[in-house]
């Protein structure tokens, strides 16, 4: 067989391939969609989840899950800034970085069972955390430093070395080159791994049923105490979330109208993500744009 030949069968293949894949995805996302959005109304996203009775809503596994969101994003995104910067600025080619990059591979690929199991024993029975927002935010951290990490360094390692050399021969530090010149040059990328790994921990159930917990006690939304009990600020209370409500009413259920409600929450999520995503794409497209006009 000629090699154009060969070309032709692999391209080919592989288009295939594609094409299937993205057949799957679409037939799955569109069947979420088709079955959930009919089920969407101001009064599901705003009214409480019901245990016994039909026509429940998502409020608080809503804003549980956005909540557990900007916690988790405080938490991980100075622990992965300050490993990018290191990684891209400041580590030399030795054995101590080839150690930190494997840690990190290995890490973005433990299983979220397994780390939730290791939260529920860390931070919800040793330190005495118990079901809580908290103890949910430190195990998805776990998730979201690998993704963050990589992330940032590779934003910073496509800011071209004639911006840091330009630093320098203006008498700046290192430090003041990368906070000054070097970051704000890498944002948009930046910003764009904080959203895709949003989106990542958004739609996490594993892990938080160990750890966030799997209910949702009802809450003040205009206690703004955090220390109170009753607040929505509370990060010690347990807080079932959005993908965990969902895995509850596939499994025990027995309200009435479980499958609606299930059908909903899940096109809900499935709508989240994807903002999220595309949100990251568009921003991404966007300033590559801008910065190609500029140049």
């Amino acid at each position: 067989m000629n090699p154009k030949r060969s070309n032709q069968i692999a391209t080919g293949t592989i288009f295939g391939l594609v094409v299937i894949v993205v057949l799957i995805l679409i037939g799955l996302i569109g069947y979420i969609l088709f079955n959930g959005v009919p089920n969407i109304s101001w009064h599901f996203i705003t009214a409480e989840a019901q245990a016994f009775s039909a026509g429940g809503g998502i409020r608080d596994q809503l804003f549980n899950s956005l909540y557990l969101l900007i916690l988790t994003l405080l938490i991980s995104f100075p622990i992965a800034l300050g490993a990018g910067i290191y990684l891209s600025e400041y580590a030399s080619d030795n054995w101590i970085t080839n150690v930190i990059r494997t840690m990190i591979e290995v890490l973005s690929s433990l299983p979220s069972v397994v780390v939730g199991l290791f939260g529920y024993l860390l931070f919800v029975i040793k330190f005495g955390f118990g079901f809580s927002i908290l103890a949910g935010a430190i195990a998805l951290t776990f998730f979201n430093l690998p993704l963050l990490t990589r992330q940032i360094e590779e934003s910073l390692r496509t800011v071209p070395n004639l911006q840091r050399e330009a630093g320098m021969s203006l008498g700046l530090s290192s430090w003041k080159t990368v906070t000054g010149i070097i970051l704000p040059a890498a944002l948009p990328g930046i910003i764009t791994g904080i959203i895709l790994c949003a989106g990542r921990v958004f739609g996490e159930a594993a892990a938080l049923i160990y750890t966030a917990g799997q209910s949702a006690p009802v809450v003040d939304y205009l206690n703004f105490n955090p220390l109170s009990p009753t607040s929505f600020l509370n990060p010690m209370r347990p807080a079932e979330t959005l993908a965990v409500h969902i895995w509850k009413l596939n499994t025990e259920g027995v309200t009435p109208d479980a499958h609606q409600i299930s059908s909903g929450a899940s096109a809900v999520l499935i709508i989240v993500i994807l903002i999220f995503n595309l949100g990251a794409r568009a921003l991404g497209s966007y300033t590559y744009r801008k910065m190609t006009a500029t140049k």
